[in-house]
C-alpha cells in the first residue's frame, strides 16, 4: 500500500475507486466498505483509494474526542485490507471551511480522479458537514463518477459504529468492543521507569507510557490481555488501569502497568503493545499493601484459568 500526505504527489493515472472517512477503529464496518472498495478497483482494472484525515477533524476544531486508533495504528489496519493507495490529507481550519461542492471538485475530481464513490450511508462533508451521498448522487453526472451507497453494518444484530466501540471501552466491556472492531483493542507504548510497588509485591509491572494523549485508554480495572515487544513476539499478561487509590497517589490519567506471566528481564524504554482480551474485575482501593498482594495472586490464578481456557 502506497501512503500519501497530500493530493498534490498522488497522480492517477485512470479513474479509480475511492472511500473516505476517519475510519476511527477502522472496524468490521469499515472493513466491509474496504472489501467492498477492493472488489469494485479489481472489476475496473484500476486502483483502490481510501482517503483519511489527519489530524482528526475534531482534534482541529477543539472539540473533545479519544479516538480508538493511533495514526500508526490506523496505517497498519488500513493496510491489511488490500487496499492500493492511502491518503492522509491533512485536515487545516482552511479545509473544514470547503463548501460540499468545493470538497467534491478539490478532492474526488482534481484530487483523485474518482470514477467511483463508494461511501457509508451516513457520510457527511465540507463546511459544517453540509455535503452528503445525496448530494454527490445528485453531482454525479455533472463530474463524471458513479457513487455507491453502503448501508449500515450489523454484527450479531448490533449496528457497528466507532461511538458504539468507545462506550464498550468506557465500561470495561472490550469484549463487545473487541467484537465490533474485529480484533482485540491495542495499547502501545513506551515502558517508563515507576516506583517499583510491584516488585515488593512479586509481581513486577511494566508501566506503559502512551505517546498519543488522545488515545482512549479504557475503564479502570484489571484485563487479562496479550503483549508484545522486541524481546518476545506474544505473551499472556495482567494489564492494570488505574489511578492506583491503595497508594494514596491518585492522579487524573490512569496508570497502565503490565505484568507478563511467563518472563524475566528488564524492558525500559523498550516499546511494549498490549491487546486487552477481558476485563477481570474493577479498580479498587485496598486498606494495605498485603491486602493488595492477595487480590493480585487471586487475578494471577484467574488469568492462568481464562488464558487455559483458550
Amino acid at each position: 500500500m502506497k501512503v500519501y500526505h497530500n493530493l498534490h504527489d498522488y497522480r492517477p493515472h485512470r479513474p479509480t475507486v475511492v472511500t473516505t472517512g476517519t475510519f476511527d477503529g477502522v472496524h468490521q464496518g469499515h472493513r466491509r466498505i474496504m472489501a467492498r472498495l477492493r472488489r469494485a478497483a479489481q472489476e475496473r482494472q484500476t486502483e483502490s483509494v481510501v482517503i483519511t484525515f489527519w489530524p482528526h477533524p475534531r482534534l482541529v476544531l477543539g472539540q473533545p474526542v479519544e479516538l480508538l486508533n493511533t495514526i500508526e495504528e490506523k496505517i497498519e489496519h488500513i493496510s491489511q485490507e488490500g487496499i492500493d493507495t492511502l491518503i492522509m490529507l491533512p485536515f487545516t481550519e482552511e479545509f473544514a471551511r470547503l463548501m460540499p461542492i468545493e470538497y467534491i471538485e478539490k478532492v474526488y475530481v482534481q484530487g483523485v480522479h474518482a470514477g467511483l464513490i463508494v461511501i457509508g450511508y451516513d457520510h457527511h462533508f465540507g463546511y459544517r458537514r453540509q455535503g452528503n451521498i445525496r448530494l454527490l448522487q445528485q453531482v454525479a453526472p455533472r463530474y463524471g463518477f458513479e457513487v455507491e451507497e453502503i448501508p449500515a453494518q450489523e454484527v450479531d444484530d448490533i449496528t457497528v459504529s466507532s461511538t458504539k466501540i468507545r462506550k464498550a471501552l468506557k465500561e470495561g466491556n472490550v469484549e463487545l468492543a473487541n467484537q465490533l472492531l474485529g480484533y482485540a483493542y491495542t495499547l502501545s507504548g513506551t515502558v517508563v521507569h515507576g516506583d517499583k510497588i510491584g516488585r515488593t509485591l512479586g509481581f513486577p509491572t511494566a508501566n506503559l507510557h502512551i505517546d498519543a494523549a488522545y488515545k482512549l485508554i479504557p475503564a479502570a480495572g484489571i484485563y487479562a490481555a496479550y503483549a508484545s515487544g522486541e524481546q518476545f513476539e506474544r505473551k499472556a499478561a495482567l494489564v492494570y488501569i488505574g489511578t492506583r487509590p491503595t497508594l494514596g497517589k491518585e492522579q487524573s490519567r490512569p496508570s497502565i502497568e503490565v505484568f507478563l506471566l511467563n518472563f524475566t528481564g528488564e524492558l525500559y524504554e523498550a516499546p511494549l503493545r498490549v491487546e486487552l482480551l477481558k476485563k477481570l474485575r474493577d479498580d479498587q482501593k485496598f486498606d494495605s499493601l498485603e491486602s493488595l498482594r492477595h487480590q493480585i495472586q487471586k487475578d494471577y490464578q484467574e488469568a492462568i484459568s481464562f488464558f487455559n481456557a483458550l
